[in-house]
């Protein structure tokens, strides 16, 4: 018998899973070849050779037991030294390695920040369209999920809502920049009237609102594109960073929390985030890999393909009638579903061996997301398949 809790989870369980598991069946019964999946950000380029270099150098040059062993639950001081100058030579901001804890992944990021400062029964406010796992992370602190409404029309904040939301209750905002699933990427003048808007709200309540950045796609911009670094604008600001997008490294868990030193109660903070890496059961995050990072930061696996995959969709499903704000980053896009059921669209769209997620799965019905970390030949295979099913709703 499974706790009441797990058993709710485990009955609505993620429909990103519940696709890719469609896509490996179907791609066994047609061949790969033949199916579609666009279904999992699961990138598919590989590292840079440099790091495969790393983990060999590392385990012939550092002592095994030092490799393997366990360090601060914070992490190695050093990597997190090379960390924080890198962040101060690209951003133009002053961390040491006291300002940053390594991760399991971004995600680990963002719930040992939550376990660290969210009481049961606070309110988070996530932004639709929003990554689904956001809901089990709030309920893992036992916090209570607000939903901005989506700003369909580019993808931004509806910042009216946003200010009307905000209670005395609210305890933390989770913004994801570039953004998962849409692409989109917050500007500037985006994240100035967040901060404004924030600031006015702590005064106001006289409480402390922490604004949770989720940023795994930060180098994945097209265009030249910037991505403002928020702790220059907002200093109660955690910035959750996870190098599996940029270094292709998925699997491998490995990322940090920046945390700095303006944040209100900064040694306190600090002091519960390091606890929650340990009583969440990370204890660390993985050992070998935070010595690769350490000698690997700055480098990127060759991203190029995500943004000729994206002008190769884009072109192609605007000209069979889909209506989709063009990405600005990440390998998602966020088109409108043709017909008003976003779930019933996908599940046709299978018949057109097309495995691609409602947008329903993100707070935002009407649309269906497209991961496109995918080989190019295989988004070149499929754009007769997403004509197909436009044709087959417009006759």
């Amino acid at each position: 018998m499974i706790s009441d809790k797990m058993s709710n989870l485990v009955k609505n369980s993620s429909a990103i899973r519940a696709m890719f598991e469609e896509g490996k069946k179907m791609a066994a019964k047609y061949g790969k070849e033949n199916v579609y999946d666009f279904s999992l950000g699961n990138p598919s380029i590989v590292p840079p050779e440099t790091i495969k270099q790393a983990v060999f150098d590392i385990l012939n040059e550092e002592p095994e037991m030092f490799v393997h062993g366990y360090m601060n639950n914070c992490g190695y001081e050093d990597v997190r030294k090379t960390i924080a100058e890198y962040l101060n030579k690209e951003h133009g901001t002053n961390f040491s390695e006291a300002n940053i804890v390594m991760t399991v992944g971004a995600a680990g990021g963002l719930n040992i920040a939550l376990k660290a400062v969210v009481n049961a029964g606070e309110e988070i406010i996530v932004i639709a369209p929003y990554f689904g796992e956001y809901d089990n992370y709030i309920s893992n602190v036992d916090g209570v999920k607000v939903v901005i409404s989506p700003d369909t029309e580019r993808f931004s904040i509806n910042f009216d809502e946003l200010e009307q939301k905000i209670t005395k209750k609210t305890r933390a905002l989770i913004i994801n920049s570039p953004n998962n699933p849409t692409g989109a990427v917050y500007s500037e003048e985006d994240i100035k009237r967040l901060s404004a808007i924030l600031d006015a709200k702590q005064k106001e309540y006289g409480t402390t609102i922490f604004l949770i950045a989720d940023e795994p796609y930060r180098e994945l911009v097209f265009g030249g594109g910037k991505v403002p670094y928020l702790t220059k604008y907002y200093k109660n600001t955690f910035v959750g960073y996870s190098f599996s997008k940029s270094l292709s490294l998925p699997g491998e868990r490995i990322g940090y929390l920046t945390i700095p030193s303006e944040m209100d109660d900064f040694a306190n903070v600090v002091g519960a985030v390091s606890v929650a890496n340990r009583i969440l059961g990370f204890v660390n995050a993985p050992s070998l890999m935070q010595r690769v990072i350490g000698r690997c930061i700055g480098q990127t696996a060759d991203l190029s393909v995500y943004e000729e995959n994206k002008d190769i969709l884009y072109k192609a499903l605007t000209e069979y009638g889909y209506s989709c704000v063009e990405p600005k980053g990440t390998f998602y896009m966020f088109p409108k579903s043709i017909i008003p059921d976003d779930k019933e669209f996908c599940a046709k769209a299978k018949d057109f061996h097309l495995i691609i997620v409602p947008g329903s799965t993100f707070g935002c019905p009407g649309h269906f997301r497209i991961a496109y970390c995918v080989e190019k030949q295989t988004v070149l295979n499929s754009l007769e398949a997403f004509k197909k099913l436009a044709d087959f709703y417009k006759g």
